[in-house]
């Protein structure tokens, strides 16, 4: 019985063993690229998703060896997953309780208006509209691999996510820089520009950015207002999970099942809002996030080619620009109209 259970135990040592050298090479490469795109990031101001990404793609002829694939895609799904799940120690109901029901009310239906806007432009393509539509109305790149990792799995998936990505970080960019200025001629005061560079900004740096050209204050509320829309992830992706699993995909004969990283995301936000995990552990928990989420995208990136992505079509980029414009045109009349701004 000894001698069985030394065999048994070695074996599962020995299975461990064997898989963490083949996926080592790939999350390796990941990992070069990260860092890459974090130094060029903290050096040149460029967003480190973005960087990350695109790195990423110069290296796909190497991603595609088969020393290599196995990391890669442990990289671009399991820590994906991983990345999404640290991600509810950002969750603060407190943030958002402060801001009113007038206010979270006119948050959240600009997300769900934005989210609907989405799969209505994408005609029969539902799985595209909802993950421009969340990326756009929620937080950008984190949205995105947070819905596709709820979504079925696929070649074309991938592709759409990367595209998205790119898209949503390129704009974010655009209305960190275009956003404060077009305000400001409108003549919106700080209260009213904060609510529109945090309801419809992608990005969580980029909010900040916007924010802080025109003042602390604005900065500190815009992000306060930003928080809430992250805040509202975990909402969207039960609800996307439960649809999918009822609705199921291709013959209707699979289901998909409440994803684990889904309920470690919410054990996470009920454990950092009722003060179990501690200022530190969540601070820690949200920066272990963000390196799984661009280990992540920087897989992503090492297994599209550019070519690959180019085929994904020039319409999907308008529908994401006319996503943007229709939501800061939305947030806009929203801040004018909210009595609390005024």
């Amino acid at each position: 019985m000894l001698a069985q259970l030394n065999r048994t135990a070695f074996g599962r040592a020995s299975s461990i063993l064997s898989t963490v050298c083949a996926i080592y090479p790939g999350i390796a490469l990941a990992a070069v690229v990260g860092l890459a795109a974090l130094f060029l990031s903290e050096h040149y101001g460029a967003p480190v998703m973005l960087l990350a990404l695109l790195i990423g793609m110069v290296f796909n002829p190497l991603a595609e060896e088969a020393a290599v694939a196995p990391g890669i895609g442990f990289s671009s799904k399991a820590l994906l997953r991983a990345g999404v799940a640290l991600l509810g120690v950002r969750v603060s109901f407190s943030d958002i309780a402060s801001l009113g029901v007038a206010g979270f009310s006119a948050i959240a239906g600009l997300l769900g208006g934005t989210i609907l806007l989405g799969l209505l432009l994408s005609r029969r393509d539902w799985q595209s509209g909802v993950l421009t539509g969340g990326a756009v109305a929620i937080c950008g790149a984190s949205a995105a691999l947070a819905i596709s990792a709820c979504l079925p799995k696929g070649k074309v998936l991938e592709q759409e996510t990367l595209f998205t990505v790119v898209a949503v970080t390129a704009l974010s960019t655009l209305a960190m820089i275009f956003y404060p200025v077009a305000l400001a001629q409108l003549g919106f005061n700080e209260a009213q520009t904060a609510f529109v560079l945090g309801a419809s900004i992608h990005d969580v740096a980029q909010v900040v950015g916007a924010g802080l050209t025109v003042s602390e204050e604005t900065a500190e509320l815009a992000t306060l207002i930003k928080m809430v829309r992250v805040s509202l992830l975990p909402l969207v992706l039960c609800i996307l999970v439960l649809a999918v699993s009822a609705t199921g995909w291709k013959e209707r004969t699979h289901r998909i099942p409440v994803p684990g990283f889904l309920i470690i995301f919410f054990v996470l936000a009920l454990l950092a809002n009722i003060g179990v995990l501690t200022e530190a552990m969540a601070e820690f928990a949200a920066t272990v996030s963000k390196w799984l989420l661009i280990l992540a995208i920087s897989a992503l990136g090492a297994k599209t080619s550019l070519r690959s992505l180019t085929t994904v079509g020039g319409s999907k980029l308008m529908r994401i620009g006319g996503l943007t414009l229709v939501l800061f045109g939305a947030s806009a009349l929203i801040a004018q109209l909210l009595p609390g701004l005024s």
